[in-house]
């Protein structure tokens, strides 16, 4: 069925036997997520919190990108993340959904394309799949709980290794610290996660959605406060000098 939103070009969706599926469609820049994009997810993940034939929320890539994180021209173009900002109204959305998140990652995470799998329920990923975090990289600090969330998951020691230094993880390595559920080969992946997602669809909403809040409270972390912290300084960041450089050497070196 076709959701009854208006969406940006770059944000597919669709709804069949009770998955949403929300796709990042911008492949020529490896789904890099521009503001546009954001505020699609958000309006398409509040719909689907509210929509009963709803069951599963499936989040995915094309072409051979999962995301490649945000789109950083036009972060610096209105570098203030305010309230209103369509990433917070996007990280509000994830945090607000009471329905399984899956996300089926068929390529590079890079950015918040690794920081939002924190907060899915279930990831599988490719086996050329990887997962970056170059914000010091870019001048930049971690966004989305990630400076809470991601030790919490894979541990302290490699979760300040992906973060101070910046460098891939591969797919195999992120499933065995942790930070994903399976790898699949690329014919696989698809079939695998639509198994998942049918299988959830099976399963006692109400059961689902408090199971889901008690893994997330079992955290004891006031995540909404963590989010606003890390966003207030990403927006310094943003705007200084560090950032603008690496960002023009960055931008440079892709233009060469």
């Amino acid at each position: 069925m076709n959701l009854p939103l208006q969406l940006c070009q770059q944000i597919q969706a669709r709804c069949e036997r009770s998955v949403l599926r929300l796709q990042f469609n911008r492949a020529e820049q490896k789904n890099a997520l521009s503001q546009a994009m954001y505020q699609s997810l958000a309006d398409a993940l509040q719909w689907a919190q509210n929509a009963p034939e709803v069951k599963v929320v499936c989040l995915s890539g094309s072409g051979d990108s999962f995301t490649a994180g945000n789109d950083l021209a036009d972060f610096l173009a209105a570098p203030e993340l305010t309230e209103d900002h369509p990433a917070r109204q996007f990280m509000r959305a994830v945090l607000a959904l009471q329905k399984p998140l899956v996300a089926e990652v068929n390529g590079p995470a890079v950015g918040i394309g690794t920081t939002l799998l924190l907060h899915c329920d279930l990831v599988y990923a490719c086996e050329d799949a990887f997962f970056q975090l170059p914000f010091v990289k870019l001048g930049l600090c971690p966004e989305f709980a990630a400076s809470v969330l991601l030790a919490e998951r894979i541990g302290a020691a490699r979760a300040r290794e992906m973060l101070l230094l910046g460098e891939p993880v591969s797919a195999s390595d992120a499933h065995r610290f942790g930070l994903i559920n399976a790898v699949y080969s690329d014919e696989r992946l698809s079939g695998e996660v639509d198994w998942v997602c049918q299988e959830l669809v099976k399963r006692p909403a109400e059961a689902l959605a408090v199971t889901k809040n008690l893994l997330r409270a079992a955290s004891q972390v006031d995540l909404e406060a963590v989010i606003a912290a890390e966003l207030a300084e990403f927006s310094k960041c943003l705007a200084g000098p560090e950032c603008r450089a690496a960002l023009a050497s960055f931008m440079s070196s892709k233009k060469g």
